[in-house]
């Protein structure tokens, strides 16, 4: 076969016209020509972190939509499936990921349960990272999110880490705001990257001291506009990633649209191509082709070098997607869960409180970090409620993998003026999390989700909506325009009800992520995420 176009030679810096000849799946040969069609041969986009399962679809899915974004390959930590069905939940990930011809390099999640200060479904110990580490699918420790554990040198964490140093796969790190000696601790454990910088101070000094970083543009968090301005002067030493992306926003574009934004700021165009395209490879020593002679003929045609329509996607020399029309089809797979509460009760989501001064998560738009909020709601004979004037509304975490007392508190910044949110899609250890403005209209939200074995639902005085993800209870088992269309249609409820957020099920999710701080809820308390501790929830 052979495909004639302008060649973007990224390592080289030149673009020329050019014909690029492939037999089984390889590029034998790479020829420059007089003159060749105006359309761009580059090599295709890869997402250097991203947990498939936040796109709530299955891997074979997601591929069938990412190709026609021009994406190629994944860096994908299953840490999600992982914390509800342990390494089964990870096998499942990478075989399904072969059902269709797109490149998922999955890492063996290094912290699952993510803490011991809230309840999962399963746990991976560091026998078992390393039964992991040992599978070729598996390229390395994904995101050591307990940082405290590795600074204080915790055995078990540190036993983790060893093992990917002694199979030469590089640790990915989690480290939101961590500066100063505690970083230079993090680091000297093995740690090599970050994606959870939120300010370019923070990013810089993780440059510097020789750390990789991660762009993150999310549908939750956003990192874009605070980071990028370091690219120019550090493109070798980063790359861009969506960590979580929604379905309907995947259908919408992916890395193709972080390119994009960044070329309009006017970077160079190869900078950016290197980040997006090159740098992942490189650090992960994947087996993705960067359009070199001998290089898997994995590569994607678009219009223009301005706005990147895609055009055309190539994986191992089969075109995938043509024209905006992905050509990956359907596999069949079979549904796994681990789901097992009963239906809940109003008055079991009552606090009896005596003074109405709390402490409230202030969730931040286009942020996984919080703020812990001293500020007061309603009490109502001898019960705290919602404040809804004020919105200081009720927030719970309920344990999907047992019968247990729902975890209630109060949360600011989700605007509901009427009825409930709820979601079993929960970072990390997916129980469900709901944020309503009264108790009935929390329970019900719940138990449209219990009935559904997961998912996502609304509800409001006249109306009920519910997703369900039957797949582990955070995935779907229908395609993506399917899901897509779901998704959208419950994000536009949860904003008629009054929420005010870009992504409230999103921003919803990473309530009960402990371990991005300061002030989160889990399903055994309130959290202080600075302190590593439970809190109270009263004010003092």
């Amino acid at each position: 076969m052979k495909i004639q176009g302008q060649i973007v030679d990224i390592r080289n810096r030149k673009i020329f016209p050019g014909e690029i000849i492939i037999i089984d799946g390889y590029i034998s040969d790479i020829i420059e020509i007089d003159s060749a069609p105006q359309t761009y041969i580059l090599p295709g986009f890869i997402d250097a972190h991203i947990h498939i399962e936040s796109s709530m679809l299955v891997p074979s899915e997601f591929a069938k939509i990412a190709v026609n974004h021009g994406t190629v390959a994944t860096v994908s930590d299953p840490h999600e499936i992982a914390n509800v069905l342990g390494v089964q939940g990870v096998e499942f990930m990478i075989e399904n990921g072969k059902t269709v011809p797109f490149k998922f390099n999955f890492g063996a999640p290094s912290c699952v349960p993510a803490t011991s200060f809230e309840t999962a479904g399963a746990t991976i110990d560091a026998k078992g990272i390393k039964a992991l580490l040992q599978k070729p699918e598996i390229l390395y420790l994904a995101e050591m999110m307990n940082y405290p554990g590795v600074i204080y040198k915790d055995e078990e964490v540190l036993e983790k880490i060893n093992w990917a140093q002694s199979f030469n796969k590089p640790v990915d790190g989690h480290a939101p705001g961590l500066r100063g000696a505690d970083l230079d601790a993090y680091i000297a454990a093995g740690i090599s990257t970050d994606h959870e910088c939120f300010t370019y101070e923070e990013a810089l000094e993780k440059l510097e001291k020789g750390m990789k970083i991660l762009i993150r543009e999310g549908s939750a968090a956003k990192n874009f506009n605070a980071l990028i301005d370091l690219l120019p002067d550090h493109f070798q030493n980063m790359m861009f990633c969506s960590d979580d992306k929604h379905p309907d926003e995947l259908l919408v574009g992916h890395i193709n649209q972080l390119v994009v934004r960044a070329i309009s700021r006017g970077l160079d165009l190869f900078k950016v191509l290197e980040v997006a395209c090159l740098n992942p490879v490189d650090h992960y020593n994947l087996d993705v082709g960067t359009l070199r002679v001998g290089d898997n003929a994995d590569f994607i045609l678009v219009k223009d070098i301005e706005f990147f329509e895609v055009l055309q996607t190539y994986i191992n020399g089969e075109l995938v997607s043509d024209e905006g029309r992905s050509l990956i089809t359907s596999s069949e797979f079979e549904v796994l869960n681990n789901f097992s509460t009963s239906l809940k009760q109003p008055e079991d989501f009552e606090i009896n409180g005596k003074s109405n001064q709390i402490k409230a998560i202030e969730c931040l738009e286009g942020q996984l970090i919080t703020n812990c909020l001293s500020t007061q709601t309603m009490l109502v004979g001898g019960n705290l409620i919602s404040d809804i004037s004020n919105d200081i509304l009720k927030i719970a975490v309920i344990n999907r993998y047992s019968n247990a007392k729902p975890s209630v508190a109060f949360i600011k910044n989700f605007g509901l003026k009427d009825g409930a949110i709820a979601s079993s899609v929960a970072h990390d250890s997916h129980n469900i999390v709901v944020v309503g403005v009264d108790d009935i209209s929390i329970c019900k939200a719940v138990n449209l989700i219990i009935e559904s074995k997961g998912g996502l639902s609304a509800v409001s005085n006249d109306n009920e909506l519910v997703m369900p993800l039957p797949v582990a209870g955070i995935m779907s088992n229908t395609d993506a325009k399917s899901t897509g269309e779901a998704y959208a249609q419950l994000d536009q409820m949860a904003k008629s009800l009054g929420s005010q957020l870009n992504a409230p099920y999103m921003t919803l999710s990473f309530m009960a992520l402990l371990v991005i701080p300061s002030l989160k809820l889990s399903d055994l308390g309130l959290f202080d995420g600075t302190k590593f501790q439970f809190t109270s929830l009263e004010s003092i």
